[in-house]
């Protein structure tokens, strides 16, 4: 891997951490709680990884404009009281710290905001483990490739040489736009024939797999 790739980023929700259900729920809980057409797991899924106007967009195309900053304070409600719950994926953890051991930078770009993705990391102990993180409210949101173009020049490296890791489409068109390569994790918000659609350089269908193909390389 150190010949092909200098930099790699994760995404987190669905890819680092357990939290794809979680977040769904959240999403169907607020918009019963605003009497508005409740989206099907499915639906919601979807939309992980999104900025929250896109997000929104999508889940509830039916929200009123002067409605959004409700919904958001009720998807936090429910988002907030499940929190404590969310736990990493079996082996996330030990395939970064393994990563770093090599000498590979490693990064997160996330639909979540700062202090979102800020408190994620302090609560899984995970905060220094990352070299660096962009965020939906620090530039364009997935799947526009903002995030990956400034972690790429942040580390000085070729876009190409950047590879992004994640659970869903928007992560795998993201990565095409910053011509990045990728790679597509089938455990997390989005199904695997979607994820192929994007024509990533590999599916894995656990960290396990994605720890074999990437520390022997």
């Amino acid at each position: 891997m150190r010949q092909r790739f200098d930099l790699v980023v994760f995404d987190w929700d669905g890819t680092l951490i357990d939290s794809t259900a979680t977040i769904a729920r959240a999403i169907q809980a607020a918009a019963a709680d605003l009497a508005l057409p409740v989206p099907d797991f499915a639906t919601a899924s979807h939309v992980i990884g999104l900025g929250l106007r896109d997000a929104l967009a999508r889940a509830v195309p039916s929200l009123p404009a002067d409605q959004a900053h409700d919904f958001s304070l009720r998807y936090r409600h429910h988002y907030f009281a499940a929190e404590e719950t969310l736990t990493l994926f079996a082996g996330a953890r030990a395939l970064v710290e393994a990563l770093r051991a090599t000498g590979m930078p490693t990064a997160i770009a996330t639909g979540k905001n700062t202090a979102g993705l800020q408190r994620a990391l302090a609560a899984t102990g995970m905060t220094a483990l990352f070299d660096a993180t962009r965020c939906a409210d620090q530039t364009h949101p997935k799947p526009h490739p903002a995030m990956l173009l400034e972690l790429a020049d942040e580390f000085g490296v070729a876009p190409a040489r950047v590879l992004m890791v994640g659970d869903t489409t928007h992560d795998l068109q993201m990565a095409a736009a910053a011509h990045a390569e990728a790679v597509g994790v089938t455990y997390g918000a989005h199904p695997r024939e979607q994820l192929a659609a994007c024509q990533p350089m590999l599916l894995v269908d656990s960290v396990a797999e994605l720890r074999r193909w990437l520390l022997p390389h």
